[in-house]
């Protein structure tokens, strides 16, 4: 049976970029994989803190992070798995602080300065010798054309990168012009127009829930079809 892996780096549980996360899921569980889903706020964990135990001479940490905390179990838990899906809203142009977090401590041990010498071109070996298939959810409260002016696909295009270097493949959905607040009455906010929001939310975030779960049903075949 495969094994889907699905992280929410979202501080909020059941809103949008859990809702995506959850039909990701859902895709993967039609294929017949069993999923683990974690929500990272609710574990007290840190970034990279640069120990470089998983950089010296024969290193011990098989590409698990040595350092011990409460992401360690689930970093434990993707090394298992066929597939995953991390998921995250877009915080002033990047992921959040948790999502980043969460990246270094996956990334970083099972990266490696080894240049691959059976490459024509530059690369660095790659540390896994199979390919899980990965996919990032990135939210956000703006649309797709204000987006575009902020530079948002150039900045946040480099973890579909990063990922891709180090599990052999990624993809990202972007869901944009989420319904942000219960009631925009409360708030502070004439940048965005309450019934367009709505309508927005009525009629592309469907869309997008379709698409997530076509996401998570994707990985499991990939993974299938590029392992065997």
């Amino acid at each position: 049976m495969s094994k889907i892996v699905v992280v929410n780096a979202s501080p909020r549980k059941n809103q949008n970029t859990a809702k995506l996360l959850k039909e990701a899921l859902k895709g993967a569980e039609e294929k017949g994989a069993e999923a683990k889903y974690y929500h990272l706020y609710d574990y007290n964990y840190k970034g990279c803190v640069s120990c470089f135990a998983c950089k010296r001479k024969n290193a011990k940490t098989n590409g698990l992070c040595a350092y011990k905390d409460e992401l360690t179990p689930i970093l434990q838990d993707i090394q298992d798995a066929d597939a995953i899906v991390v998921g995250s809203p877009v915080y002033y142009s990047y992921p959040t602080g948790m999502f980043r977090s969460f990246l270094e401590r996956l990334m970083y041990p099972l990266g490696t300065y080894l240049i691959d010498e059976t490459k024509t071109e530059f690369a660095l070996k790659r540390f896994l010798n199979k390919t899980i298939p990965t996919g990032i959810i990135i939210t956000m409260n703006c649309p797709e054309n204000m987006a575009d002016d902020w530079n948002y696909p150039s900045v946040l295009n480099e973890n579909e990168k990063s990922l891709n270097s180090i599990f052999g493949y990624a993809e990202t959905l972007y869901a944009y012009d989420t319904y942000q607040f219960q009631d925009y009455s409360k708030y502070d906010c004439t940048l965005f127009n309450e019934h367009d929001k709505a309508k927005a939310r009525d009629t592309i975030f469907p869309q997008d829930m379709k698409k997530a779960f076509d996401l998570g049903k994707r990985l499991i075949d990939l993974s299938l079809e590029l392992n065997n």
